[in-house]
């Protein structure tokens, strides 16, 4: 089992505080638990207002934070961050990943974007990475099913979550896109 000695070896010594920010209660429970297995000193926040105010109050040496909150931007709580600790590791998780966001988020100060379903193993390998080391490519890339499923979820999102509008943009049938989205999403 990893412990904060172990933290601190492969981040070197010091500051292990971790804000979890995501409004999905059980993954945010799952992980947290995770890293703090792992030597974190882990805090956890539900919305971009809780996160800001944590974030200011005790700015934390990394974070994990969800794009999309029921409240607003995660974009919001890295730049909270980035304001009060300049050294903060930031990675951003998100289930409508695109290029725009990430270059985002990347100039917002974050260090890495990973799409979800996203692993404590994953978090803690991105948290824990060096300035010039590369992220491995992916073992099992997204199939077409869940490439195309993510496109239809960010159309959607990109549509205030009106079917109608999606639909006219997607050049689908309304009811196709309604089977589409109560479904699972593909792995």
């Amino acid at each position: 089992m990893i412990n904060e000695e172990t933290v601190q070896g492969v981040v070197g010594a010091g500051d292990v505080s971790l804000l979890i920010v995501d409004d999905d209660k059980p993954f945010l429970t799952r992980l947290a638990r995770a890293m703090e297995t792992r030597g974190f000193q882990v805090e956890t926040a539900e919305s971009v207002e809780e996160a800001v105010a944590k974030a200011r109050a005790h700015p934390p040496a990394y974070a994990v934070v969800d794009m999309r909150l029921g409240d607003g931007n995660g974009l919001d709580v890295v730049a909270a961050i980035r304001e009060k600790r300049n050294d903060s590791r930031t990675i951003i998780l998100t289930g409508y990943g695109n290029i725009a966001t990430a270059v985002t988020a990347v100039k917002l100060g974050a260090v890495d974007y990973l799409s979800k379903p996203a692993d404590a193993d994953d978090v803690f390998a991105a948290l824990t990475r060096t300035a010039g080391e590369r992220a491995a490519p992916p073992e099992n890339p997204m199939s077409a099913d869940r490439v195309r499923w993510e496109h239809i979820q960010r159309v959607y999102e990109m549509c205030e979550r009106n079917v109608s509008e999606t639909a006219r943009r997607l050049n689908m049938h309304r009811r196709t896109l309604q089977r589409i989205l109560a479904k699972r999403a593909p792995r």
